[in-house]
């Protein structure tokens, strides 16, 4: 690795690393937190969906203004989210009392965070393009890795401090981030290098128009996220049964993050000698199989195996995904691809908490599960048939 490369991947990876720690307080530990300030699990349920609703809406907003290549940049969105998180976890950290006002907050910083996420994927193409050469997937590797280690530890660190220590955690990486995201400038680019002839379609019907199998593919991804998002917004609630604590929960997301790293780090090896569309199948098949582990699980361990085929499903995804939408879109929409498929998770995210809280309260975890399986499944084949077409119409690379 050279040390220009160097330069820009240490940075990035330290952008990575604290907004995937930070993501392990807000989201991992979300029912932990809320619980503890008196909500309800279908109260919980209307907070995360209520969030990801806003989350879908606002994300190819934002991202349909970043593509016009004004001053609304990557990099300035980014640290325009990271401070709005951080006044947030100051606000949450202050405000001890009033369900109402913490259910306002942290919707607002849940839902900023989901929209903050595609960006920073959009913002390693850009900086690529303009020779700042970062190795994506060892970032974003160890993005995980920084929320795998923050996961275990915040899980040990709320038995001892309670779940106070969330929000001093998220303020410590979030004021890191601001620091770093404020000197992560690119070169600049000259206007030839910068002119393009491609035609951005900000408006929602002209995108699905013009990208129709892409946007199926995308169906089918929310049929995934729905099972992925059930488990970690509810992880607590479904091993409790099982003898499961909170510092179990920690343990169990800590190795799934921690083995997304392996995978992510090799991503740009494997995709040498498999295609985007095999792979994106081959994780959708890892969803499923994670999910009828987690619904047969008679005790801990088998939770455990579970959370480990995420080196399998959300570990390709992700960064396949990316790539994935960088061959296929062209560039006035490519941050717009970026944020419809993390609005695949965000819708995962609405449907699995306006269903799953409401399915705990009445039936319990093993029914909520059941649900997730059936969901899943019906993903792969969406997801199936839509890569197939798109791979016969749109010359999908490999």
């Amino acid at each position: 690795m050279t040390s220009g490369r160097k330069f820009w991947t240490l940075r990035y990876i330290v952008i990575n690393a604290t907004y995937f720690a930070v993501y392990s307080g807000i989201h991992a530990y979300a029912s932990v937190f809320l619980l503890e300030k008196g909500f309800s699990n279908t109260l919980i349920g209307i907070t995360l969906a209520l969030a990801n609703i806003l989350s879908v809406i606002f994300q190819p907003v934002v991202a349909g203004l970043i593509d016009k290549q004004g001053k609304l940049t990557n990099r300035n969105v980014s640290i325009a989210s990271t401070a709005l998180l951080l006044a947030g976890s100051v606000l949450l950290l202050i405000i001890r009392s009033g369900i109402a006002v913490i259910f306002i907050i942290f919707a607002l910083i849940y839902m900023v965070q989901m929209v903050y996420q595609p960006i920073i994927t959009a913002m390693y193409f850009e900086y690529e393009a303009a020779g700042c050469h970062i190795y994506y997937g060892l970032a974003r590797g160890l993005g995980s890795a920084g929320f795998a280690v923050t996961s275990v530890f915040t899980g040990m660190a709320i038995g001892r401090f309670g779940v106070t220590i969330l929000m001093i955690l998220d303020i410590i990486f979030l004021s890191i981030a601001l620091v770093v995201l404020f000197f992560f400038r690119k070169p600049q680019v000259s206007s030839a290098e910068q002119a393009s002839t491609d035609v951005a379609h900000n408006n929602l019907f002209s995108f699905i128009k013009t990208y129709p199998t892409f946007m199926l593919f995308v169906l089918g991804a929310v049929c995934f996220f729905f099972a992925h998002n059930a488990i970690n917004d509810y992880m607590i609630q479904i091993i409790t049964p099982l003898g499961g604590t909170e510092s179990a929960m920690g343990t169990a997301v800590f190795i799934a993050a921690l083995l997304e790293l392996p995978t992510m780090a090799l991503i740009d090896k494997i995709m040498k000698k498999v295609s985007c569309r095999n792979l994106l199948i081959f994780a959708g098949a890892a969803f499923l199989v994670k999910t009828l582990l987690m619904f047969i699980a008679p005790n801990m361990t088998v939770v455990y195996i579970s959370q480990a085929m995420q080196m399998f499903a959300y570990a390709v995804f992700i960064p396949v995904s990316a790539y994935f939408v960088n061959q296929t879109m062209a560039k006035f929409d490519q941050v717009k691809g970026q944020a419809y498929v993390n609005c695949s998770i965000t819708l995962g995210g609405v449907f699995s908490s306006l269903v799953c809280g409401r399915l705990l309260d009445i039936k319990g975890p093993h029914f909520m599960l059941t649900v997730s399986l059936v969901v899943t499944a019906a993903g792969l084949v969406i997801a199936f048939l839509a890569l197939k077409v798109l791979r016969q119409h749109r010359h999908l690379p490999g």
